[in-house]
């Protein structure tokens, strides 16, 4: 076998957006992601036999793919891109717009111009679409085709003649049109999973799952886990510990796997990778073989950190780059450690590459990193969503995919396998101790731990409480109880976490906190009884202007101008400044957000600009004030959008930079405004409390001021930073 063995898993995974109780879908991304991905990813191997991979597809997923592949889904968006448009009323105009432009607009959106065209003069007078712009018939004909077709995978643009022809002309759409549209997407409903069952059959691919509403298994076992991997994190009031919820929800999962695609799966991909010795066990015991999770989990357990040297080599990389077993009670289980640094590539940095050197440079870097594991063969694991990225790429990333697949297709010393062929011939490391932990920050803090996080989870613990106490009366109704534990199951999904607490946001964020209500509202109403009033006020704290997220965790982010990775500054503090007033004009809104963040010996501060302004305005200047015992500021001037100039103050002494600051200053700029500044060089020998402000300037004029309303406040030490 080849030297260099690669375990490529596409996760594949989306919220469970169906209300049981009212049978309609809330929002329409399963949908949408099927005619984008879900099909296009499996069916586009075919051309390279010799390239073999694992898809994980979450259960929750795979039923709603057959609820619309069955004809009987109910979705708004899906009846108002179909619904003939002479009938639609101004409310459902609105409504279509506001669905229809819910897309990437750089990608997506604009390989269509007419598209582009309708979104322009949708555009009211605070910017935002309306329909009230929208006048003619033919306008909400041609809206409705192109926002479906701008989801539809390049693999049927290419393949279906009669979807390629509607693409081509772009305007002028017909009823009769929308009526081919709309059974083109039944069709590749209907054929996305056997594609998938046909691609296992073959042996090209393995399929592994999830537990089945994608809960976080640890904290289902129980929340109190999250104190082993984040000591000190602040806990919902009620513990919820029910590993019986988390067995359930995987026995659940084997049965529609095996229902879907006739045989059992062998492998896990615990949802976000999350992981403990009690799922751990749990999963071992209903008879998985194999389970996969981030390196940060195995760096933890292992007490080392996997440190990339500068040739691309990894630090303790014989321990990275091989399967572990780990003895779970009487059973075990092998598990699989995603390379971070490689899988983010893929997810956030190779889209703004050409797809020929992306693919390149992806097959070096695994060479590279193979070389840390000496004279053993190495296991090389490549792990990330299998959908979110590609609406980032070009062409929906399919040409990368295919220059990469065709060179591990040539290549002699690597070999792209599935999990359960690697372990046919890989001995596994025993692995005696497992730290908790999940693929981000190899802990559960997006999950758990917040405000929200917490009053959504003691929530969750009331409606547990209520259904173990009413589920087993014999005067209720069987489905409804059967219902009813559904919505429980629902309920403990991580999704909804994940959009709570300072860490993620959306334009839907409404949507999403009020599904999560309605789901633990169905388990009280299915069951007879009435729900909480707490039930019916939003969790979700609006993203008003001026709201000030703390940092959760330390960064260290590469300072080059350019949002390197989503991660980078994932645990950095946000400022968002206040856009709701009417007294700032709209001229003046400049900046977007402010990042900021620390480790042990730098302060950390990121601006993003928005992104109309900096199409339009190349000549500024940024400026930086830090107010503590020692003022010090930094003023960067940009011109024809090029860093050209730094200046920083210490006091009232004019540093240069960088001969006189030195590495106490690093800056720069390309997409966004990135700002290091060593401790040494603010003078923090001993703790002290600073506070910091951003200005932005234009031919020498200030037009904003963030935090208009005064200073942003940290307490600083040179060893730790707390705020």
């Amino acid at each position: 076998m080849a030297s260099i063995r690669l375990m490529l898993l596409w996760h594949m995974h989306q919220p469970y957006y169906k209300d049981l109780v009212e049978n309609r879908y809330a929002m329409p991304w399963v949908r949408l992601h099927t005619l984008k991905d879900y099909y296009g990813m499996v069916a586009m191997i075919e051309e390279f036999p010799q390239v073999h991979m694992t898809f994980n597809l979450v259960p929750s997923l795979i039923a709603q793919i057959q609820d619309y592949a069955s004809g009987e889904a109910r979705e708004e968006s899906y009846e108002l891109a179909f619904k003939p448009a002479r009938d639609l009323t101004p409310a459902e105009k609105e409504r279509l717009v506001k669905y229809a432009f819910q897309v990437n607009f750089e990608n997506l959106l604009n390989r269509y111009p007419r598209f582009q065209e309708l979104l322009e003069k949708s555009r009211g007078a605070d910017g935002e679409p309306t329909a009230a712009q929208i006048g003619s018939l033919q306008e909400i004909l041609d809206l409705q085709v192109l926002s479906q077709l701008a989801w539809f995978d390049e693999i049927y643009l290419a393949g279906d003649p009669e979807i390629r022809a509607l693409a081509a002309r772009e305007r002028d759409y017909t009823e009769q049109d929308k009526e081919l549209l709309c059974a083109k997407e039944v069709v590749i409903f209907q054929q996305t999973l056997e594609v998938y069952r046909k691609a296992s059959e073959r042996g090209q691919i393995e399929i592994s799952t999830s537990p089945f509403y994608h809960p976080i298994l640890p904290l289902l076992c129980d929340t109190h886990v999250a104190q082993e991997s984040s000591p000190g994190i602040h806990l919902p009031s009620q513990r919820f510990r029910h590993p019986e919820d988390a067995r359930a929800q995987l026995r659940e999962a084997v049965a529609l796997h095996e229902k879907t695609f006739g045989q059992r799966p062998r492998g896990l991909w615990p949802s976000e990778g999350s992981v403990s010795e009690e799922a751990l066990r749990i999963a071992a015991e209903e008879g998985f073989i194999w389970a996969a999770t981030d390196e940060g989990v195995l760096g933890r357990s292992m007490h080392t950190y996997f440190h990339r040297q500068s040739d691309g080599t990894v630090q303790d990389g014989r321990l990275l780059y091989q399967p572990h077993r780990f003895q779970a009670g009487s059973q075990s289980i092998d598990l699989f450690f995603r390379d971070h640094q490689l899988s983010d590539l893929i997810g956030f940095v190779y889209s703004r590459m050409e797809p020929e050197a992306a693919a390149h440079d992806l097959v070096h870097r695994i060479r590279m990193a193979a070389r840390s594991a000496g004279d053993q063969p190495a296991v090389v694991s490549i792990i990330l969503d299998g959908e979110n990225a590609w609406e980032y790429y070009p062409g929906n990333g399919r040409e990368f995919l295919k220059r990469f697949y065709s060179l591990l297709a040539s290549m002699p010393d690597i070999q792209a396998l599935t999990p359960s062929e690697i372990l046919a011939t890989t001995p596994p490391n025993p692995l005696s101790r497992l730290t908790p932990g999940s693929w981000i920050n190899a802990n559960f803090n997006v999950w758990i731990g917040a405000d929200e996080d917490n009053k959504a989870w003691d929530l969750l613990s009331d409606a547990r409480n209520f259904f173990a106490k009413h589920s087993g009366r014999d005067n209720f109704d069987p489905d409804g109880i059967a219902l009813a534990r559904q919505e429980l199951w629902i309920a403990e999904g991580s999704d909804w976490c994940w959009w709570y607490g300072p860490e993620h946001s959306t334009a839907n964020d409404e949507e999403f906190d009020h599904l999560y209500r309605k789901h633990l509202s169905n388990i009280y109403r299915l069951l007879e009884g009435e729900a909480p009033n707490e039930l019916a006020a939003p969790i979700k704290r609006p993203r008003v202007g001026g709201y000030n997220i703390f940092p959760t965790s330390l960064i260290s982010p590469a300072i080059d101008g350019r949002e390197t990775t989503y991660f980078e500054w994932l645990g950095a503090g946000i400022y968002l400044p206040d856009y709701r007033s009417g007294s700032i004009h709209q001229s003046g809104q400049f900046i977007k957000e402010l990042h900021y963040g620390y480790d042990e010996s730098a302060l950390y501060l990121r601006v993003d600009l928005k992104s109309e302004f900096a199409r339009r305005q190349h000549d500024f200047e940024i400026r930086v004030s830090i107010d503590g015992e020692n003022h010090s500021r930094l003023h960067a001037v940009i011109s024809s959008n090029t860093l050209r100039r730094v200046e920083f103050w210490d006091g009232d002494r004019k540093l240069r930079y960088p001969s006189e600051t030195g590495d106490g200053v690093q800056a720069a700029y390309v997409h966004i405004f990135e700002l290091r500044l060593n401790y040494s060089i603010l003078h923090l020998d001993s703790p002290q409390r600073i506070a910091l402000q951003v200005s932005f300037w234009v031919n020498q004029l200030p037009v904003q001021t963030v935090p208009r309303e005064g200073w942003l406040s940290l307490e600083l030490t040179k060893e730790l930073v707390v705020w």
